[in-house]
């Protein structure tokens, strides 16, 4: 916040653990909802796949309801975020999934090499 001038996050996404999981879900959660009020909170237990989203409305949070994938939309991020293959991964409007920066990586260099240009060598 001290970074942007005092401005509270528009989305924050909190990945729980065991020993933080009931503070990120009670504690964190009023106090994002009540002193930052953030639009968007989610929250992902990687190791159980636990996955929820809220939006702020009238300065209290609503639970958000999945699409039929399972999906939960984010208004800020103008996101999906859902789980892929036991991975918190984003999604666009259409439900494509959005490439991480090295799934871009390994498909460029898949193009370059289909160019017989070596990637290793750029």
């Amino acid at each position: 916040m001290w970074e942007e001038d005092g401005k509270y996050p528009n989305f924050i996404l909190e990945i729980l653990s065991e020993s933080t999981a009931n503070t990120d879900k009670d504690l964190k959660k009023k106090i994002y909802q009540n002193t930052f009020r953030t639009p968007d909170y989610f929250w992902f237990d990687p190791y159980t796949l636990e996955f929820a989203g809220f939006h702020l409305v009238d300065c209290q949070y609503q639970p958000l309801e999945p699409n039929p994938q399972g999906h939960l939309w984010s208004q800020k991020l103008g996101l999906y975020l859902g789980i892929y293959q036991g991975l918190l991964r984003f999604f666009t409007t259409d439900e494509k999934l959005v490439p991480t920066p090295e799934e871009t990586a390994e498909k460029l260099a898949a193009k370059l090499r289909e160019l017989n240009i070596d990637p290793d060598t750029i």
